[in-house]
């Protein structure tokens, strides 16, 4: 058992010299970790929604005092993951000019988060108005999948646009990983979004979404083809994914591909569609389907079990 281990670390350690890209020891100090992210994420949350993440507020006139001491302490926790984020790629010279940089892009993001509420708000109510399951604001808060992904997509937005490296992703991810909904903190999406379910979910990087729009489970706004350089590889950039315009209402498991592609203003994408092309606006896009037969049961026949068999 012993030469077993011996040779099983000897074969990784192979690996590790051979293929260093992917294994980061000395130099493991310079990435973001995920667990300090996953906590930041879960800060974020006690800030956005009060009461309703993390420990419930004893007494309202206890909410300033809270605020503060979260808003520092996500402030103290999230420094660290920035300056490491932004030594990795920086060519600013210096430890002190990289910690000049993550604390403006710090204060820049805090600044933001009062009229990012605001915006979630706006999500929230969307989800009561096109939800008729949805008995008041607190389920929605409590228990929607959406908001919880649209609230970390949209925060961590703020820092992609500050060209942030690998913290929006890592944000998205964690988003991602609980709620089974996957936008690319790239993506703009306007105020009153609302996807409902929500599982399997994707949204592109480079995806602009209109205001009001609904989604459903399954869709996937996505990239159409990827264009190569000369040498084979897949060239970075560019407008890869759709444009979806106001008040726009897209079915399940439907597919909307392409850079190219825009979904007019108050259209309707029913379920199932595949799409590669622009929809004008108020268009109802539809698959026409077979006629449905209901029979009971004791009228089967030998040809309609091979109907069923197919």
């Amino acid at each position: 058992m012993d030469q077993t281990f011996t040779n099983v670390v000897e074969d990784l350690l192979r690996t590790y010299r051979e293929n260093g890209g992917i294994n980061y020891v000395e130099e493991a100090a310079t990435l973001p970790s995920r667990l300090a992210i996953d906590a930041c994420c879960v800060e974020l949350l006690s800030i956005l929604f009060p009461g309703f993440h993390g420990e419930p507020l004893a007494h309202a006139g206890d909410l300033p005092a809270v605020t503060r001491s979260r808003v520092r302490e996500l402030h103290s926790r999230f420094k660290p993951e920035v300056c490491k984020s932004l030594a990795a790629v920086s060519s600013t010279n210096g430890d002190d000019a990289v910690e000049r940089l993550a604390e403006d892009t710090l204060q820049f993001f805090l600044s933001q988060l009062a009229g990012l509420r605001e915006m979630l708000w706006a999500d929230i109510d969307a989800a009561y108005e096109g939800d008729p399951a949805a008995r008041s604001y607190e389920e929605i808060i409590l228990a929607y999948p959406t908001i919880e992904a649209i609230a970390i997509q949209r925060t961590a937005h703020l820092l992609y646009q500050r060209d942030l490296p690998l913290i929006p992703r890592m944000m998205t991810a964690w988003a991602h990983d609980r709620t089974g909904i996957d936008i690319h903190p790239g993506a703009q999406i306007g105020s009153h979004f609302f996807i409902d379910h929500g599982t399997g979910v994707v949204i592109g990087e480079t995806c602009v979404i209109g205001s009001h729009v609904k989604l459903y489970h399954g869709v996937t706004l996505g990239a159409r083809s990827f264009q190569k350089d000369d040498h084979g590889h897949i060239r970075k950039g560019g407008k890869r994914h759709p444009d979806v315009e106001d008040h726009v209402t897209i079915y399940p498991n439907s597919t909307v591909l392409g850079g190219e592609t825009v979904i007019g203003a108050r259209s309707t994408i029913g379920g199932n569609v595949f799409l590669t092309q622009s929809v004008p606006p108020d268009s109802l896009v539809y698959y026409e389907a077979k006629q449905m037969a209901i029979v009971p049961k004791r009228s089967r026949s030998p040809e309609t079990d091979h109907i069923l068999a197919q």
